[in-house]
């Protein structure tokens, strides 16, 4: 039972090895056809996708040129033979379609740049609108503010609490007075701006009679006039930002010579200083060099003075006798001094040897 059992699972492994190996085969051969279904499947939804997009370009067209005959082709049952017959006629060619959509763009520019305007002109009325309510409220504020402070308050007695009703009429007349003139300032000003369109009205009608209506042609030159000028105005931008730069630079470069200037200034200025000083030390020097040279003038007319009245020159001492006589005046007295010390000492001595002889005496007693 074993051997066999063993036999018939040998036997299930190899029929489930060949049948594997069988779906691999037939799968490696379906692999590629399957591939190629698929290419085939994206190149054909590509085409669809696009003659889908004709399909809308040429119905937009069609509803704008002649929406009769797309109601037509919309109906299912009418107009089935005409279709077959004209079949061949409603075939376009490249050109055809090229021109088709040309005329679309440039039809949805058209639509586009109308929705702009249509746009720009409804935000600018909405900003108008909403400036002026702006306006308004602050008015309103102004005006509530104005009466709480008129009226409310500064028209209250204050022994019975009531607003008084005259202040109220002439705050009101005062209030309708300043409406009235500002209407007939907006009046005016209505009046020169319909005086102003009417002008520009007649000299537009007066240029459309002489002819001077921009055509196509002029339209061209006015652009190609601005491209110039904006080619122009971007060199000049392109000038000016590279004067900005060299402005920066100088700017940076005066600085840099405005603090060098500003410290030479106080080192010139410490200078002044300093010359000032020392022009007033030369001054005080030469001054006392003056009083010098007029006390040694005194002193020199004194010693001739002097020399007169001695005699000349032969009776006066030399200096070597002065010295020497100095010298033996010093000597004379340092030995004073120790003369004197000696006697001090001898003193002394002597004071001590009295009264060691008093107390002799006293013992001896």
């Amino acid at each position: 039972v074993t051997t066999s059992n063993g036999s018939l699972r040998l036997i299930a492994r190899r029929r489930a090895q060949r049948s594997q190996h069988g779906r691999t085969m037939a799968e490696d051969e379906v692999n590629p056809h399957l591939e190629e279904l698929d290419a085939e499947l994206q190149e054909l939804l590509t085409a669809n996708e696009a003659l889908q997009c004709e399909n809308e370009l040429f119905e937009s067209y069609l509803a704008r040129v002649n929406p009769g005959l797309l109601s037509e082709d919309d109906d299912p049952t009418a107009g089935m033979g005409r279709k077959k017959q004209s079949s061949s006629k409603r075939t376009l060619t490249a050109e055809q379609k090229h021109d088709l959509a040309l005329q679309e763009v440039e039809d949805f520019r058209e639509q586009i740049e109308e929705t702009r305007k249509k746009s720009d002109r409804l935000l600018d009325d909405l900003k108008a609108h909403m400036e002026e309510c702006d306006m308004r409220i602050a008015e309103i504020k102004k005006e509530a503010y104005e009466f709480k402070r008129d009226i409310v308050v500064g028209a209250e007695n204050f022994r019975t609490g009531k607003t008084a009703a005259e202040k109220v009429v002439r705050y009101m007349e005062d209030k309708q007075r300043t409406k009235g003139a500002a209407i007939e300032k907006l009046r005016l000003k209505n009046t020169t701006l319909k005086t102003q369109i009417q002008k520009i009205e007649q000299q537009l009608q007066l240029k459309e009679e002489m002819g001077e209506v921009l055509h196509v042609i002029d339209f061209d030159q006015l652009k190609i006039e601005n491209q110039q000028y904006l080619e122009k105005i971007e060199e000049r931008n392109t000038e000016l930002l590279r004067l900005k730069l060299t402005t920066g630079n100088t700017v940076q470069t005066l600085n840099t010579l405005k603090r060098k200037l500003r410290n030479l200034t106080a080192e010139s200025e410490w200078l002044k200083h300093e010359i000032t000083q020392r022009k007033d030390s030369i001054s005080k020097v030469t001054d006392e060099i003056s009083r010098v040279e007029l006390e040694k003038k005194h002193a020199e007319q004194f010693n001739r003075k002097l020399k007169r009245e001695t005699g000349g020159e032969n009776n006066m001492p030399q200096v070597l006798d002065y010295v020497a006589q100095k010298a033996e005046l010093y000597e004379l007295e340092k030995d004073i001094k120790n003369w004197e010390r000696k006697v001090e000492i001898a003193e002394i001595e002597y004071r001590r040897q009295r009264t060691n002889a008093h107390r002799i005496r006293m013992s001896e007693m």
